[in-house]
């Protein structure tokens, strides 16, 4: 049960996040952050300027897992809601050269159970960056 809907939460994700922007793509091989795995409940592979997602499944009794990376320059503001409350606001510089990354780690019971969205308000439309977001059991 929980691979099917981590599965199709990534989807659901990774279709409402490219809906935001276009959908530009680098290099084949030149992935920000790689797949979440069966952890996983969000995975946005690439995504350029602003954007963001909404998903659902997140389990309350599980710590919750955000992590941003990105390059080209300038910055994103990452922020999480739960069920209407923020959980979670930070900011990630992100390099022209190299790729950076910024995470939160939210204890049990933070995220709370069912929806959640995250926006992310890039500085420019030249930065790229990738999301996922995981529950780890």
């Amino acid at each position: 049960m929980r691979r099917t809907r981590a599965g199709l939460a990534t989807a659901t994700a990774a279709f409402l996040g490219l809906g935001a922007t276009g959908t530009a793509t680098a290099a084949a091989g030149d992935v920000l952050l790689p797949h979440p795995g069966p952890d996983g409940l969000v995975w946005v592979e690439e995504q350029w300027g602003d954007g963001g997602v909404a998903s659902g499944g997140a389990h309350g009794g599980l710590p919750t897992v955000l992590t941003v990376a990105c390059e080209g320059g300038g910055t994103l503001r990452v922020t999480m809601r739960s069920q209407e409350t923020e959980v979670a606001d930070f900011a990630v510089t992100c390099p022209t050269d190299t790729p950076a990354r910024g995470s939160v780690t939210m204890p049990p019971g933070v995220v709370r159970p069912g929806s959640f969205t995250i926006g992310v308000d890039a500085s420019s439309q030249d930065v790229r960056w990738a999301m996922t977001v995981t529950q780890p059991e």
